[in-house]
């Protein structure tokens, strides 16, 4: 975490999606606060956590947003796609229900983002291999035709989440250098600005609330 709200250069707003039950939840407490909790509960609307990690020579903040899976929150988490700069789409490697919906979550995903969003496909759960019912070829072919970036995980033992965050992280600063360099005035530039209260200034008010949950 930065020791300061000012000590940072840009602010990437990534989102959690996928059902209910697949691990969103404690994937950003792994990441964001090195935390897991066994008895994780239904996540409710739409939450928030931030990490500050280095990219290069520059301080990125993470805003960690875990959208709700269940079917009744959707109305309600539809709203904060918008400004999101990267998306984790999360599966259950154990439950193939969970991923035989992917596309439907990449379907909502970018009927509410940019189209320059960065996304990543997330199979969870990998301490769960003797239960495992989608093979990671078929998941990565899947992620490689849609042009998404793939890893496996498990929240529980830590296993690649700081790898699939810092990946996704890196990757959003390398095309908001491009677009930079290009003098670009898309909104993902402008989303992710060095001013960071240009960025998201209601989401920057919210941030005392949300970090040390």
């Amino acid at each position: 975490m930065g020791s300061a709200e000012e000590d940072y250069n840009f602010v990437f707003k990534v989102v959690l999606i996928g059902e209910s039950g697949v691990g969103k939840t404690n994937l950003l407490s792994r990441f964001t606060r090195n935390e897991f909790n066994h008895d994780s509960r239904t996540t409710i609307g739409v939450e928030f956590s931030t990490r500050t990690i280095l990219v290069g020579d520059a301080v990125v903040k993470a805003q960690i947003w875990d959208t709700a899976g269940l079917e009744r929150y959707r109305a309600i988490t539809s709203a904060y796609y918008r400004g999101a700069v990267g998306a984790l789409v999360v599966f259950d490697i154990t439950k193939h229900q969970t991923y035989d919906v992917v596309d439907r979550w990449l379907k909502e995903l970018y009927d509410h983002a940019e189209a320059s969003i960065v996304v990543m496909l997330v199979g969870n759960k990998t301490d769960l291999a003797q239960a495992r019912e989608v093979p990671m070829e078929e998941a990565r072919m899947f992620a490689d035709n849609k042009g998404l970036l793939f890893v496996e995980t498990s929240a529980l033992d830590s296993t690649n989440v700081e790898q699939a965050f810092e990946t996704i992280l890196k990757e959003i600063f390398h095309k908001v250098q491009q677009q930079k360099q290009r003098s670009s005035q898309s909104n993902t530039v402008s989303l992710a600005s060095e001013s960071p209260a240009s960025t998201a200034p209601a989401q920057a008010e919210r941030r005392p609330c949300c970090v040390a949950l």
